[in-house]
């Protein structure tokens, strides 16, 4: 197996924390990033730093000049970046009413932006090699947006139609761009979701303002009945690193809870889309 010099966001916790233990320990070489690495996440990068293979690197998904500086040390270091997993994000519920301006700019801005950033300082790089992977951790709210959460799925529709667009342009350079969507898995972004500001609307709504709490009553039954094992998502960046350049499907569905109508949608929309593309002389796009 191909060692990788690899980066990934959010690798204080859940997937990002998960996926950069599973590659490090295949021998990959992790750039694992993070916010506060001398504050709150200290601990957390202090646990990363001491398995093999792991390096820890401060940065902000919303701060270009954090990430731009992230990147040229491990390009100084290693002499180049095979693979980018964009997988920090907010998480956010409630009455879509009750976001702001801010509220929203705010979500976009870390969920949507931050993958942005990442990928225009990582793109050049790879053009260079002709080889690279670029992973963006969506969600089955990228598909199908489901109410009392619609400016997080605003977000995963969007990262939806960034990624989707970049893989067919990208593909003749080298490199893959591709989207894990997974459902939901008991990880610690429920303890850090995002509401809406403007609790003054939320009396219009009557007994709907109730429904989101209800939501997450039933999500936790969901945890603690069936038990979605979060080491799936890793799983699958892993088998998306370790799948030959040119093979690695465009949307991979990890979700043991109902990830079935996901797959059904994103076979049946691939299938028209290749009729489209075809329709528009971009057949060779295809692969």
């Amino acid at each position: 197996m191909e060692q990788k010099v690899i980066l990934i966001t959010g690798t204080n916790s859940g997937f990002g924390w998960l996926a950069a233990n599973s590659c490090a320990a295949l021998g990959h070489t992790v750039y694992a990033t993070m916010r506060d690495t001398k504050g709150r996440n200290a601990e957390k990068a202090k646990a990363l730093t001491q398995q093999a293979n792991i390096q820890v690197v401060e940065m902000d998904v919303t701060d270009g000049k954090s990430i731009t500086d992230a990147i040229a040390t491990i390009i100084k270091k290693e002499g180049r970046i095979d693979v980018v997993v964009n997988n920090a994000g907010i998480y956010a519920v409630g009455i879509a009413e009750s976001f702001t301006e801010e509220d929203l700019d705010n979500i976009l801005n870390v969920d949507v932006a931050g993958p942005w950033r990442i990928i225009r300082a990582a793109l050049p790089h790879m053009r260079t090699q002709g080889d690279g992977l670029i992973i963006n951790i969506s969600s089955v709210a990228g598909r199908f947006s489901f109410p009392f959460q619609t400016p997080y799925n605003t977000a995963k529709f969007a990262i939806e139609g960034l990624t989707e667009g970049l893989h067919y342009e990208t593909k003749q350079l080298g490199i893959d761009v591709v989207l894990i969507q997974p459902g939901a898995f008991p990880t610690e972004i429920f303890g850090k979701t995002a509401t809406g500001s403007d609790t003054s609307v939320l009396e219009g709504y009557g007994d709907l303002a109730k429904v989101p709490e209800q939501i997450g009553a039933g999500i936790s039954q969901m945890f603690e009945a069936l038990k979605p094992d979060p080491q799936l998502v890793a799983d699958a960046i892993v088998k998306l690193i370790d799948t030959p350049k040119g093979k690695r499907p465009l949307r991979t569905v990890v979700d043991p809870v109902t990830g079935s109508f996901s797959e059904i949608a994103n076979t049946k929309v691939k299938e028209q889309f290749g009729h489209f593309l075809t329709a528009f002389g971009m057949k060779e796009m295809l692969g």
